[in-house]
Order: structure tokens, then C-alpha cells, then sequence
């Protein structure tokens, strides 16, 4: 039976309150909460130039993510992503990634994509290294950036 397909759904009043009950572990403090992040993308709202997305498995929500688009320096960035941990290590991250990765090939819009993450989560760092992101030697708030040319 084929998996049902990742895809990323703006966020609604349908899919608002599946993406705020999303959390992480208590005091892990790898990635801002949804309720902080979607605050922030409101905060931002009049530059426009700030997507958060709901990431489904089919029918069902399972993670966030938000970009930041630099048009002019022809840059994406993956501000934020998360998965709570009953939809972790299912593969849902490395599908959205390499969505992601995809449609900003296809769009023609952007040289590369960036993000930062911390060190310390080996995981994320070992996911986005497998997909070619490389560390630019910038760090900021105990978060290092990797960045992926198009």
C-alpha cells in the first residue's frame, strides 16, 4: 500500500488548533513553541514574506514549518520546523525536507536555502547535513547555520 504523500497546507481555522496543541518535549528548547512562532509570522505579516504551514501526512497534521523569503538575495529560509514526538522518526521530516528542497528548485526563485539549529541536536544536524546543507561557520543565540545551494 503507497503512503499517503507530505504536503504543506497554509494555516486556517480548520488545521489552527492541531498545530497549537503541537509540542515539543518540556524543556528540550530546540525549536520555539507554534504558538511563538505563529505570533511571530502575525508580528511580521506586513513585509510579507513570512509562510508558517501546517506539514500533513494525508489528511493528518503532523508537524509545522515555517520560511522567510529573501526575493532579493534569492534566498529560502527554513525558519522553523517541528514535529511533536508522536510523529517523530517516522520519516515525515526527511519527506518535508525533501519537499521543500523540491519546490524551491521548481519555483526558480531562490540560489540556496538556510537554517539554523543548534549543535547539540544531532539529529536535525545529521538530517539536514544527509541532504547537503553544510555549516557557513555563522553562529547566532547557540544556533549554527547550515546552508544548501540550489
Amino acid at each position: 500500500m503507497k503512503h499517503p504523500m507530505i504536503r504543506f497546507k497554509k494555516i486556517t481555522e480548520e488545521n489552527f488548533a492541531a498545530v497549537m496543541q503541537m509540542k515539543r518535549p518540556e524543556g528540550e528548547g530546540f525549536v520555539a513553541s507554534n504558538a511563538y512562532s505563529l505570533a511571530q509570522a502575525w508580528l511580521y505579516r506586513d513585509a510579507g514574506d513570512v509562510y508558517p504551514f501546517a506539514v500533513y501526512q494525508g489528511e493528518t497534521p503532523v508537524g509545522f514549518m515555517m520560511l522567510d523569503e529573501d526575493a532579493e538575495g534569492r534566498c529560502l529560509v527554513l525558519w522553523r520546523i517541528m514535529f511533536p514526538p508522536e510523529h517523530q522518526n517516522k520519516g515525515y521530516g526527511r519527506k518535508a525536507i525533501q519537499l521543500l528542497i523540491q519546490l524551491a528548485k521548481g519555483c526558480g526563485k531562490y540560489d540556496f536555502i538556510v537554517l539554523s539549529c543548534r549543535p547539540d541536536n544531532t539529529i536535525a544536524v545529521h538530517l539536514y547535513e544527509s541532504f547537503g546543507f553544510r555549516p557557513t561557520g555563522e553562529a547566532e543565540n547557540g544556533e549554527i547555520t547550515l546552508r544548501l545551494d540550489l
